[in-house]
């Protein structure tokens, strides 16, 4: 077991170790049954340097053969198909997927034939949706009545853009579902003490959200910056949105605090790999 920094007053996420690979899990959706899930970490990979070990990155600079064997490692670990991955291409947007039979693979094994996708969504069992993350916020969706699924890309622009909300309303477009009947974890990221921000990122924040919850958010510092916290922000914009609290889970891991473990932007800019979320639907009739 890692020694991990925690956030107290948070949900607690389990380390897992399948296969010479380590991620972090939500006992909320492992609980349920019904998904195969991860939020990986450095650990387990094949990747060197600054993208030690185990990147998903093949646009940062790594080794391509190192990044796939990477991906090889993780499906092997997590009990999933490489060939039905399917991964974003993420540019701060609202903008989600639906993924159909023809999307699977995409990323992995053939090219995307999108772009601008920060979220998707699917029915299809044995599907894996793949994010990416090195401080941003992932958010985790399970519609355990319609047996629907979705991963959204949240960093300050999409939070501020209601990313989660978009995600939900598009599942209840495509699929019918019903914000009650759903489970949402926000994962690793960047926590509040670790993100300083200017006055132009709290400004949008100030006139997003109600004035009953600035104290909550975000707090001035004598150099005249901001403590942001993306966390709090995800968490009311998926109870406005009409989840109830309690199935609601928010991580205790930040990504800046451990990264030694996981990789963060705001610790290696540039130079580092990126970390990913794998969300997969288990088929009820035990394929996958």
């Amino acid at each position: 077991m890692y020694q991990w920094k925690r956030k107290e007053n948070a949900s607690h996420m389990d380390e897992v170790t399948q296969e010479g690979v380590t991620w972090l899990s939500f006992p909320a959706l492992q609980d349920s049954g019904m998904v195969k899930h991860a939020f990986s970490t450095r650990m387990g990979g094949v990747s060197e340097g600054p993208f030690a070990t185990m990147n998903f990155s093949f646009t940062r600079g790594d080794s391509p053969e190192a990044v796939r064997e990477n991906y090889r490692r993780m499906a092997k670990a997590l009990g999933v198909d490489l060939e039905r991955m399917v991964l974003t291409w993420q540019t701060h947007t609202t903008n989600v997927r639906v993924v159909q039979e023809e999307d699977l693979g995409k990323g992995i094994v053939k090219d995307r034939d999108y772009r601008d996708v920060d979220g998707l969504i699917t029915n299809i069992p044995g599907v894996t949706l793949v994010t990416f993350f090195a401080d941003c916020v992932p958010l985790y969706f399970l519609d355990r009545k319609n047996r629907v699924i979705a991963l959204s890309h949240s960093g300050w622009r999409g939070t501020v853009c209601r990313m989660g909300k978009v995600t939900i309303e598009q599942m209840g477009c495509a699929f019918g579902t019903v914000p009650s009947d759903v489970i949402a974890c926000i994962g690793p990221s960047i926590c509040q003490d670790c993100y300083e921000v200017g006055e132009e990122v709290i400004s949008e924040f100030a006139g997003e959200f109600d004035k009953r919850f600035h104290d909550r958010l975000f707090y001035k510092k004598e150099n005249g910056k901001y403590q942001l916290d993306l966390w709090e922000a995800n968490r009311i914009v998926l109870s406005e949105a009409g989840i109830p609290k309690e199935n609601i889970s928010v991580t205790d891991i930040c990504t800046h605090c451990n990264p030694e473990l996981l990789f963060s932007h705001r610790v290696s800019a540039d130079r580092r790999g990126n970390l990913c979320a794998f969300l997969s639907l288990i088929d009820p009739r035990g394929n996958i």
